[in-house]
């Protein structure tokens, strides 16, 4: 025999739901956030090294050799942001350590540029930490 349950919202049962961090953030140090606006028509991912638009003060991906202010990186996407349909507000780290692994960034870029852009921003890139050898 099956409970019939009617208009109540509530339903018995057990969920469960696993949190698997994608290690973008990599340190203890204290993390920095803003929210801003992005433009340029793409979807963005987490992890993604955002420049400013020095004309409008949005946000797009850094590009090295793009000459609008956004040849800077200045700060890392917190979360997806779709910006194809119209601008977005999305959220970005504007200090913290960061697993550049996890990054996303324009091949115009090294990773070696980016950790000295960067630090002057209180946004350091870390490698993979491993355990000594025995």
């Amino acid at each position: 025999m099956v409970d019939q349950i009617g208009q109540n919202p509530w339903s018995p049962g057990v969920k469960s739901a696993v949190f698997v961090p994608d290690q973008l953030v990599s340190g203890p140090l204290q993390l920095v956030t803003d929210t801003v606006t992005l433009t340029g028509g793409a979807v963005y991912r987490r992890g993604t090294v955002l420049g400013m638009i020095t004309a409008s003060g949005k946000y797009t991906i850094s590009v090295k050799t793009a000459e609008d202010g956004s040849e800077k990186p200045v700060a890392i996407l917190v979360d997806d942001v779709d910006t194809t349909r119209a601008d977005q507000q999305g959220g970005i780290y504007l200090m913290g350590e960061f697993n550049q692994s996890r990054l996303i960034i324009d091949a115009t870029w090294t990773l070696a540029e980016l950790k000295t852009a960067l630090r002057p921003l209180a946004i350091y890139l870390r490698g993979a930490v491993q355990a000594p050898a025995s």
